[in-house]
């Protein structure tokens, strides 16, 4: 069986479930919920995690990105468009092809600076923005290499929703979420966190030492994130913490 035969069915039995198709909604709403404030606070000019110190990698970035100007603004509009796109059925799937390289770009910077503040909700959002795509497979399925046959570019419409649960699916959505909640933020020997008290409350009698000349580069003298790794990595190993 082809690529393009083994897609198609599997879309149009996901079609045919109420659950995946109140998903589907679901993840549109969410999505839409995450851009419009983020999109208007640039729109209105104002420096979006106002409460983020300039000194955080992410504030860096952010304090960087409010001194842009119209090209700020132009960012926030392209998301609050995005957003309004997709809680309109007819233009849902063109929407979310527009939502994902700025989700994208979000998530690759969050890992990046190790930003605490979307640690699992970029990720997750990425994975939403792929499910809407995937839910309207047939609109853009065309411009996949494998499917160059002509064929009704309409969806089939089931004549009723099967309400049977897919349990299966939705385990494998709880235990997505619970990965990146719990599991991802683990994989960091440290953080930069959003202040200099909880970064440097992140360990108690190991390394303390190591951990408060962390905080200190990042929060205070506003190195790098990369510098003050170097420097933690390379700290002997203490349980003395400095006044």
């Amino acid at each position: 069986m082809s690529i393009s035969s083994t897609l198609n069915r599997l879309h149009s039995q996901a079609k045919e479930n109420r659950w995946l198709w109140l998903f589907s909604i679901f993840c549109r709403l969410a999505l839409a919920a995450g851009f419009i404030p983020s999109g208007i606070v640039k729109i209105m000019d104002e420096r979006f995690a106002s409460g983020l110190s300039a000194n955080h990698p992410m504030g860096h970035y952010l304090e960087a990105l409010h001194l842009t100007g119209y090209y700020y603004t132009f960012i926030g509009v392209v998301q609050v468009t995005a957003a309004i796109m997709l809680l309109i059925p007819r233009t849902a799937t063109l929407g979310a092809f527009l939502y994902l390289p700025i989700i994208l770009n979000i998530c690759i910077l969050t890992f990046a600076v190790r930003f605490d503040g979307s640690l699992f909700t970029s990720p997750l959002m990425v994975l939403a923005n792929l499910y809407v795509l995937g839910w309207n497979y047939e609109k853009w399925k065309f411009i996949l290499p494998f499917n160059r046959q002509i064929i009704d570019n309409a969806a089939p419409q089931p004549k009723s929703l099967s309400n049977k649960f897919p349990t299966l699916f939705f385990a494998g959505v709880f235990a997505i979420v619970v990965f990146f909640v719990l599991v991802v933020p683990k994989l960091y020997s440290i953080l930069p966190r959003n202040s200099l008290a909880k970064c440097q409350a992140q360990f108690k009698g190991s390394r303390t030492k190591a951990v408060d000349d962390f905080c200190d580069c990042v929060h205070t003298k506003g190195e790098p994130l990369d510098k003050c790794l170097v420097e933690y990595n390379k700290a002997p190993e203490d349980n003395i913490r400095t006044p």
